[in-house]
């Protein structure tokens, strides 16, 4: 949920996107998640993705190559919903690509 909601929040929050992390919580069971993601992200919204970034960079360093890949892929496909992806998102998206060292799968992902 924290993934999702830096990523929506990093431009600024559209009802759409509000929309997608109202399902998403409701789909995965996560609503406390959901509520914890909002309360890191409104603690401070300028330093939100920084702070998520090595949050989760701590976490996800660990996962599968292919788990990484689906994950950064999946709020690819989340942003994707409005019909574009701005460059704000698109580049926070590269960002955690890289972090993951996945950018190059990613890359192929949404080019391909």
């Amino acid at each position: 949920m924290l993934l999702k909601a830096v990523i929506y929040y990093y431009h600024g929050l559209d009802e759409l996107e509000k929309t997608d992390l109202d399902t998403t919580s409701h789909q995965l069971d996560a609503e406390e998640e959901y509520k914890w993601a909002l309360e890191f992200v409104s603690a401070d919204y300028i330093t939100a993705f920084d702070r998520a970034r090595e949050y989760l960079n701590e976490i996800i360093g660990d996962y599968t190559k292919e788990k990484r890949v689906e994950l950064v892929n999946m709020v690819w496909e989340s942003n994707n919903l409005k019909g574009y992806v701005t460059e704000l998102e698109a580049t926070a998206m590269l960002k955690l690509a890289k972090d993951w060292k996945v950018e190059i799968e990613f890359t192929k992902l949404i080019l391909g």
